[in-house]
């Protein structure tokens, strides 16, 4: 062979080995390339979108926004952008509840009716624990809603809402429980409104207030607030939106929007990395004091409980097994212990998964209905808990 011959022969060769490891090099892409393909792909820079925030152990390890908050003002989705975080509120209430415990001015074992003594009957037997974990037997207030309105037009609506009084006067109206406290788990928005009131009346303050100043500002969560109309307001403020044909139609507000204690915080991603952080470190309360939260419920004779189902049903969790504490999920995923709560209203669904025996933590907020947070969330959760 000439050294012509050879020399072309090499040339050819390297022409293709790099050819070769430019084809690989999608295959071969970093953690944060992997997530941002997931959210790339799936919402363009001009529509509602969602934002996600990855940890491990404390440290960042992904954090972007992806489309508008606003189709109005078309201003990106970033990391201090506001978003309702619906059932996520859930957590927030239940460590309100668990720090006036620490205070020594409430106890899980007292009732209902300790605190709202008009309430009838079937409220005796209620306790804040059964409020906790989803237990109560409360009517559920969406239906109280209906029953109230007799058939006729409702006197709730987006621009008149429900408010928390409000929602205990139906509750107090309705004679009988839907089950005795403890025999069945049921998913009780009403438990955790009722939660918020007994917040506001045992520590003398609304229950905006005290979030503000037991959580939110020792945690330095400084845009992250329970909103309430005329008397705070929501800076870098996400709204919701629902799929319109092509494109989208703002649906920010429901006749429920106005409840707080199950769904009215908003927050972002900065001041829900501050949150994650003190769960971890126990900055609120001693890992002690957390383990009520951390524990699963179990009825009244021992058994675990299962979702609620009936004839008919088509909800994928009816029937199975639930593991709930206080404002958490508590299910494993994969083997991995986890703890867990989605949040899905009127234009938002949000999820934040933490893998506490990993450190690992992910969190997707969403200002759009036809996205699925925790499918999202635990997509990027088993490319983080993958990655070496």
């Amino acid at each position: 062979m000439n050294i012509s011959s050879l020399a072309a022969r090499v040339a050819t060769v390297a022409l293709l080995a790099v050819s070769f490891a430019w084809a690989k090099k999608p295959e071969a892409s970093s953690l944060p390339q992997k997530i941002d393909k997931i959210f790339a792909d799936a919402i363009p820079k001009s529509a509602p979108g969602a934002a996600v925030l990855v940890t491990k152990n404390g440290r960042t390890l992904f954090q972007k926004g992806y489309g508008v908050r606003d189709l109005n003002t078309g201003q990106p989705i970033d990391a201090q952008t506001n978003f309702r975080l619906a059932s996520c509120t859930k957590q927030f209430t239940a460590m309100a509840v668990m720090l006036l415990v620490h205070d020594g001015k409430l106890r899980y074992e007292d009732r209902l009716t300790d605190f709202f003594p008009d309430f009838p009957e079937y409220g005796r037997d209620i306790t804040i624990r059964n409020l906790l974990n989803h237990t109560s037997g409360l009517p559920d207030y969406e239906t109280l809603m209906e029953l109230a309105s007799g058939g006729k037009p409702s006197p709730w609506s987006e621009t008149l809402q429900i408010q928390d009084a409000e929602v205990l006067a139906l509750l107090e109206a309705h004679q009988n429980g839907d089950f005795a406290p403890g025999t069945r788990w049921s998913y009780s928005n009403s438990g955790y409104v009722v939660l918020g009131l007994i917040v506001a009346k045992v520590s003398g303050k609304p229950f905006a207030d005290f979030l503000q100043e037991r959580i939110f500002k020792p945690l330095k969560m400084d845009h992250t607030l329970a909103y309430v109309k005329g008397k705070n307001e929501v800076r870098n403020r996400a709204y919701g939106h629902a799929r319109a044909g092509a494109g989208f139609l703002e649906t920010d507000q429901s006749s429920t929007s106005a409840t707080l204690g199950d769904g009215g915080v908003y927050s972002n991603l900065k001041d829900l990395a501050l949150w994650d952080a003190a769960l971890m470190q126990h900055t609120l309360l001693s890992a002690a004091e957390m383990q009520p939260e951390l524990t699963p419920v179990k009825l009244a004779d021992g058994s675990q409980p299962q979702w609620a189902s009936g004839p008919g049903d088509t909800d994928p969790l009816a029937g199975k097994p639930v593991s709930y504490g206080f404002g958490w999920f508590l299910d494993p995923y994969q083997g991995r212990q986890r703890m867990w709560h989605y949040g899905d209203t009127v234009g938002f669904k949000t999820a934040i998964h933490r893998f506490t025996k990993d450190g690992l933590t992910v969190i997707v907020l969403c200002n759009r209905s036809d996205l699925d947070a925790s499918a999202l969330a635990l997509q990027v959760a088993d490319l983080a808990l993958a990655d070496k």
